[in-house]
Order: C-alpha cells, then structure tokens, then sequence
C-alpha cells in the first residue's frame, strides 16, 4: 500500500519543474509562491496537498486549501480526488473564504450571543433593510443606498465595528453612515441574520477576541494553503494570519500583476504586507508560462513592466514564437464588430476549430450588443458571461424566503417578502401595523403575526389572512423530514405563477424554475443526515452556481474581469480606446495600473492568436464621437505587432480574390447548419 502511494506521488509529481517541485516541497516557513499567468499554479497546491499528506503526515481533514470561488475549489477537489484517491481527497477542506467563515460561525456563533440557525441575507435583503433605516431623501434611491451599502461593506471588510468608526468620524456624512451601519447590524442581530461581508468579519472578530476559539480553530487546520492571494481584502488577510497562529504553517498562491479586483476591496499590497509579518518568509516565483507563445507573452511582459512591482519577474515560455499580434482600426463599432465576426468564422472553418475556443473581450457589457447582432446574424452559436442570476429571479427569491423563514422565523426580510406572495388580502397597511408593532415589542415579524390577534387595528379578514400565513408556516416548520414538493403544491404557487406573468410560456418558464430549486433542496435534504434546512438553504445562497448549459461549441463573449482564470488559443481584445481601456473613471481617478493590469489580464489569455481592434468612432448619448488610440497601445513592442490597414492597399485583384474567399466561408458555414 506504502509503495502504491509512493508510485503515484512520483506519477503525479514528475511534470512538475524545479520551481514547483521547489514550490511543493517548502514546508519549514511560510511561503509565498508567485505564480505568474498560466505558470501551473493548481498544480502547484494539488500537489502540495499531496505531498503533505503521502509524505509529511498531515491528515487530510487537518489541511484546507481556499480560494474565491466556488467554481475554483470545485476543481481543486476534483484533482485531488485524483490524485489522493476518493476518501482523503474528499476529506481536505477545499472552501472559498466565504464557505470556511461560515463554518467557522456555525461552529462558534454562539459566542456572539446569537444561534446556529442564522440566515444569510443577500444584496437586495440588505438593500431593502437599507431604505427602511435611511432618511426619506434617500429612501427608494437605489444610487445612495448602494452607497451606503458599499460605506458598510468596506468598513467590515477593514474589521471596522460601526462604533469605532463612529469614534473616529471627523464628517456629517462618515457620522450618518455610520449611524446607518450601527442600526443595519443592530437589524440583522434582532433577525438572527448575516450578510455576506459578516461571514469574513465576523469569524475575525471570534478568533481575534478568544483565545480558545483561535487555538480550536489553529489545530483544526494545521496547514493552511490560499489561492489567488493578491485578491484578498484586509479581513480576508486577518483571517489568514488568525488561522495560521504563532508558528505559521501555509502557503499563498498569487499574482500581483493578476490584481484586478481593487473596486470590490483586493489589496495586492497584501503580498508585501506578508514579509513585513512574517520575515522567514520564503519567497518562490513560478515564471515559466505553459499557455502563451512567446509573441503573445513578450507582448504581457513589455505591457505589464510599465507598472510599478512589489516582486520583479519575467515569464517565459517554451512554445514557438507564434504570430504577430494584429492590431485593426475600424471605423466605428458596428464596423468593429463585423470585421471580427468575420475574421472569427474564416479562421475557425480553416482551422476546424471548435466555437469555444474564440473569445471576444470587452472592457464593459455594454460593448456586447453589437458583436451579438452580428453573432446572431450569420448563426454562429455564443455563450455570454454576467446574464441574471438563478438566484436573482423572483420566482426563485420568493421560495428561497419561504425557506428561510421556515428554518428562521425570525427572518424579517424574508417574511416581509412573502407574507403577501401568492396574494393573500395582507395589504401595506396591514404590514405597517404589524411592523409597527414588531418595533414596539422589539420582536420579529413572524413573532407578532402569531400574536395578530391581539392588535385591534385590524379588522377580521385581515387577522384571517395573517392567521392562514402562520399556520402554513408553522406547519411546514414541524415537518420532519421538510417536503419540498408538498409546500409548494399548499402554496399554489403554479397558480400564482399564471396570474402574475405576462404570458403563459413565461409562466411555464418561471415554473420551471422553481421545480429545479425544489430539486435542489430536496437533494440537499436527502444528503443532510440531520434534514437541516437552514444549511441546505444557506449553502445554495453562497455557491456561484452556473446556470447556463455547457455550450463547448460557442464562442465565448465576456469582459475582461470575466476571463480571469480562463484561456482560449483565439482572442479578440475590443475596444482598445482612451475612455474605455483605460476606463474614464480610472483617468480620473488615477488608477492607470490596474487598468494595465486588466489588459494584462486580457492578453494572456491567448494561447496562440491574439488581435486587439479599435474603432475610430463610437456612439456615445446619442451622437457619434471620435475616439483616441489607447495609451497601452503605444506601450507594446512594435516588433511583435502587425497592423494590417497600415500595409500597401490589395491590388484589385487581390481584394476580389479575398472578398471571394469570405463569401465562400460563409456559404459553407450557412449551408453545413
């Protein structure tokens, strides 16, 4: 058996080159492996993972491996399932940061005076707490409440309680926000309820402020190992820092030049900040570059090295030079968006390319419209990131706070949310009264709906109809184990369905829906020995689920922000304009080298083609207006680039000959369909 796992560690193992191996087998300090992009670097903690535990006897259980998204920890499972073999693959605690903090709160949010149970509210739950606590020239400004939301946002993620930046408030402005953000918590406190940020910030504060919690917690992971580090947020690094304890056992995976996400609280000084904290830190970077040819990548390297570092490197590649980069300036972006679509189609029928391995990036969603008209025109199939959530759909929102209200009856969101969905003669007046109510007795809204008999403000029907509302409740809350299906046949919510979309195909659409989550939960039940509701609810809401069907034929449309993580051997990079790339925000704002960084981004998602395209003018608020050539541009080696409008115009002959080879590719493609 001993031998078995020797062989397949040294199977796994022999791909890897010195500096990964170097990567894997650093376990004296804490490190720091600086991957550079498409360097290997789930290679890299797979393989450490597996090393630890074959080699350094780490049980599996004790290590855990985050990152930022569940698509992301979905992968890294799947791998190690390979390698370790189904059972101990399974049992290392491969998490996103949000999933680990809500462990860490099921397990010890008592601590905080509240219980196991608690709901998670979303963006629009927060939003609508929100408006109920702002002055009435905010209220339904849904432009200010994100502002607030987003005051309160970076102040947890800080690890800044509502009273020390009351504290320290030198403004009117900082000092009502922050009075907004003493009562927000205050709400979700009395609901028994956390919002997304809470689930970072608050397992900081339990290990930070008990020593035992911090030591539990400190031995449960005895080694801990982060990806994509440079996007972490100050809470994010405390979390990490709590956990890894007075003798740190870790390794962070990241990429300052990958550092994309400053607007939602990513600090790549982070990485800098970890050989302030811990000077035995071992420093290792991963420069060798598996995806690009060498023009593409000495194109990123010639780009990137205009922005400041905190680490120098250079990646390198082994494959072939590859093509000059095109670079084509089009009239407008209609011109823009056709030219590509065309040259897409040519390419993939001479090459026999699948659809999926084309993409078009984009600064914002905005751009898309015009490349999808021309998709669409000439039937080539697509797949666009950034469409509406499962989630977000109404029809889903509405049992999703059912749920929550049945596993937490002290959920005010979701019971303000559906206490009149499907109809049911519960009017806004009604509703006031209670809510009236509730904040007198400083009780939740179910709570009072159980006393409605008691308020002699409402008449007979009204206290009949709230009556109706608890008892459904109340007795799917008894139920053990939770039918999903029952409930949703006692709500008549097909019914409801009917009545409130506007066409009956959009009702069977919306019903749909509804069945797939009602399959999920079930599912979820199935799998929980305890028939938890709560955590089969809880865990659905922090899960990115993807929605869309695999469409491995499809070109893929998306931002650059999107393509993060992703490659492709075809790119098209739109838009490279002042105003768009660099984004005019960003000029204002002085924030040039992230910009740069998202092209970088962007360019080193192409495997072996890459062309950037412009256009000469766009339509912006109704009028045509000329457009500059973006700066980065001037910032790419000259030698690499090719800029095909620039050469000797074809000779009448040859422009019949190649308007005749497009004709031809799109005939064969429109005939083949």
């Amino acid at each position: 058996m001993i031998w078995t796992l020797d062989l397949t560690k040294i199977i796994h193992t022999v791909r890897l080159n010195k500096r990964q191996q170097q990567a894997v087998h650093a376990i004296a300090n804490p490190v720091l492996v600086l991957a550079g992009a498409g360097s290997g670097k789930t290679a890299v903690i797979t393989h450490k993972i597996s090393y630890l535990v074959n080699h350094c006897h780490y049980q599996p259980d004790s290590i855990a491996a985050v990152t930022f998204t569940n698509k992301a920890a979905k992968e890294m499972r799947e791998r190690l399932i390979k390698i370790l073999g189904e059972e101990s693959g399974a049992e290392v605690r491969t998490s996103t940061f949000h999933t680990l903090g809500m462990a860490i709160l099921r397990s010890e949010i008592q601590h905080l005076g509240r219980t196991a149970r608690f709901s998670i509210f979303d963006e629009q739950d927060s939003l609508k707490v929100l408006d109920d606590l702002t002055e009435q020239q905010i209220k339904g400004d849904k432009q200010q409440l994100y502002l607030v939301k987003n005051r309160i946002s970076d102040w947890k993620n800080a690890g800044l309680s509502a009273e020390q930046v009351l504290k320290s408030a030198s403004d009117q402005n900082t000092q009502y926000y922050a009075a907004v953000y003493r009562a927000y918590d205050e709400h979700l406190d009395l609901c028994n309820a956390l919002d997304f940020d809470d689930l970072i910030a608050l397992p900081v504060r339990l290990l930070r402020d008990n020593p035992a919690i911090r030591s539990k917690w400190q031995n449960k992971i005895r080694y801990l190992l982060v990806d994509e580090y440079q996007d972490t947020n100050e809470a994010q690094y405390q979390l990490v820092k709590l956990l890894a304890g007075a003798d740190p056992r870790f390794t962070v995976v990241g990429d300052d030049d990958q550092s994309i996400y400053a607007w939602r609280g990513a600090k790549p000084e982070n990485l800098q900040q970890l050989q302030a904290d811990y000077p035995n830190l071992e420093v290792i970077k991963l420069e060798q570059n598996y995806r690009c040819c060498g023009r593409v990548l000495r194109v990123a390297n010639e780009l990137i090295a205009n922005n400041s570092h905190i680490f120098d490197k250079t990646l390198w590649s082994d494959h072939d030079e590859g093509d000059l980069v095109r670079v084509m300036q089009l009239e407008d972006e209609e011109v823009e968006a056709q030219w590509v679509v065309s040259d897409l189609i040519a390419n993939k029928l001479a090459t026999k390319r699948m659809g999926s391995d084309y993409a078009i990036l984009y600064r914002g969603n905005h751009q898309a419209k015009f490349f999808e008209k021309e998709l669409i025109q000439h039937r080539v199939p697509y797949q666009m990131s950034g469409g509406q959530s499962f989630f977000a759909r109404s029809e889903i929102r509405d049992l999703m706070a059912y749920f929550r209200l049945i596993s937490n009856p002290d959920d005010d969101a979701a019971c303000q949310r559906i206490i009149n969905v499907p109809r049911r003669a519960i009017g806004s007046k009604t509703l006031q009264v209670i809510a009236r109510r509730a904040r007198q007795a400083k009780q939740s809204l179910f709570k009072t709906c159980q006393d409605i008999h008691r308020i002699d403000e409402l008449g007979l029907r009204a206290k009949q109809a709230v009556d109706e509302f608890v008892a459904l409740i109340n007795k799917a809350a008894q139920q053990a184990p939770f039918d999903v299906d029952w409930f949703v046949r006692e709500l008549s919510y097909d019914h409801w369905l009917m009545e409130s979309s506007s066409t009956p195909k959009a009702a069977e659409y919306r019903w749909n829906n509804v069945k797939e989550l009602c399959r999920w939960i079930a599912d979820g039940l199935q799998q929980q020995q305890n028939d938890d509701l709560n955590e089969v609810i809880n865990q659905l809401l922090i899960k990115e689920l993807q929605q869309q069907e695999e469409a491995s034929g499809s070109v893929q449309l998306m931002t650059l922000h999107s393509a993060k993580g992703l490659e492709f051997a075809q790119v098209y990079l739109v838009g490279m304009e002042e105003d768009l790339l660099p984004h005019k925000s960003s000029i204002e704002e002085d924030t040039i080298e992230e910009e740069r960084r998202l092209l970088y981004v962007g360019i080193t998602r192409a495997k072996q083609h890459l062309t950037l395209t412009m256009a000469g003018q766009r339509r912006r608020f109704g009028e045509s207006m000329r457009c500059d050539m973006s700066r980065f541009l001037a910032e790419l080696p000259e030698a690499d680039l090719d800029w095909p409008d620039q050469r000797a115009p074809l000779t009448e002959t040859e422009q019949q000959d190649q308007n005749q080879f497009y004709r031809d590719q799109l005939a064969a493609l429109l005939s083949s369909d």
